[in-house]
């Protein structure tokens, strides 16, 4: 059984007393759970888990992580590979087209080794089904041939952990859901944590940032790290072209307006979405449907990408009928309850 380059990426993770090499995008990620930011209780758990497998020389337990885009599953998945000292393998849910795609990366795997399977909900069903003894009892049950003439060929496989991480967790069929023995959710970050992430992230880049630079962007990032670090290589390139290159409060709060990111983190289509909202709709309720074709977006977009923050920030709610507008969403676009 072969596989194509593009379905899997192998890392060969060193132990995490090693110096990693500092590449371009992948050079601000965290290597270990002591450099990871936020997800406070997460990360104490992982380290009781990840502790208590070392001490018994054992394969983690399966692991899923769900939640919203950007928040840290592929990083986590990468530190676990580190602290464990093993090798990670990574791959996609639409990438695993056949069985024998995921059967190839399977038999490949190492004793103790991880399996990372990002937007594992997207996985075909056939594919899927072959997880099942894989899981439980690290065999894999193979038909060979067709008609009269096939029959079911088990290979065993070495103990490997699965981790799968999805941002759609009820798309995932419950007797998957089920097998894995470690189930957690990825929260937003508080402005604090996000303010500390750009300060470490602007280090490595080499980024003069003041204290109170990283809390303007780490407030204007939507909980979110993976935008708090493309916001501050965008404000690093206006405070470089219009002065010294120094990212202080003024400067990332001038480039941040400059981009449409207003101080509550809304961006230019979060507050179209509100504004359609409230003035064609006098505030909902109103189906998402019709809200996607007023904003000219895809549903999924705006269930995905927008709803969730607007949503947690207490600027919309959804109702039986339809989606509404909060009085605070009046109040943020200055317009009368």
């Amino acid at each position: 059984m072969n596989v194509s380059d593009d379905a899997l990426d192998v890392t060969e993770t060193p132990a995490p007393d090693e110096t990693w090499a500092v590449g371009q995008d992948d050079s601000v990620r965290p290597r270990t759970l002591d450099d990871f930011i936020g997800q406070n209780e997460l990360r104490a758990n992982l380290r009781v888990y990840i502790g208590a497998a070392v001490e018994r020389g054992k394969a983690l337990d399966h692991t899923l992580f769900y939640g919203n885009p950007g928040l840290g599953k592929t990083t986590l998945a990468r530190i676990m590979a580190s602290e464990m000292g093993v090798n990670l393998v990574c791959t996609s849910g639409p990438v695993l087209e056949r069985s024998g795609d995921l059967a190839a990366i399977l038999t490949s795997l190492g004793s103790r080794d991880m399996l990372f399977v990002d937007e594992i909900h997207r996985m075909p069903v056939a594919v899927e089904e072959v997880l099942y003894p894989a899981m439980e009892d690290f065999r894999l049950d193979l038909v060979v041939g067709q008609g009269p003439a096939a029959r079911t060929v088990s290979i065993a496989l070495e103990p490997f952990t699965l981790i799968g991480a999805t941002t759609r967790m009820g798309l995932i069929s419950s007797p998957l859901r089920d097998r894995f023995g470690i189930v957690t959710r990825l929260e937003y970050y508080n402005p604090q944590d996000l303010a500390k992430i750009v300060r470490r992230t602007a280090h490595i880049l080499s980024v003069d940032v003041t204290p109170e630079g990283a809390e303007e962007i780490g407030r204007r990032s939507r909980g979110t790290p993976r935008i708090a670090n493309r916001l501050l290589r965008r404000v690093r390139d206006f405070a470089l072209m219009r002065g010294n290159g120094k990212v202080t409060a003024e400067e990332a709060a001038s480039a941040l307006a400059r981009m449409d990111v207003d101080e509550h983190g809304l961006d230019q289509m979060d507050r179209k979405l509100l504004e359609i909202l409230i003035k064609h709709y006098e505030g909902g309720p109103v189906g998402v449907k019709t809200l996607a074709v007023a904003c000219s977006e895809e549903v999924r977009t705006i269930e995905d990408i927008y709803e969730p923050y607007l949503i947690q920030c207490g600027f919309l709610k959804r109702t039986p009928r339809g989606r509404m507008a909060t009085p605070l969403a009046y109040e943020i676009l200055g317009m009368p309850a």
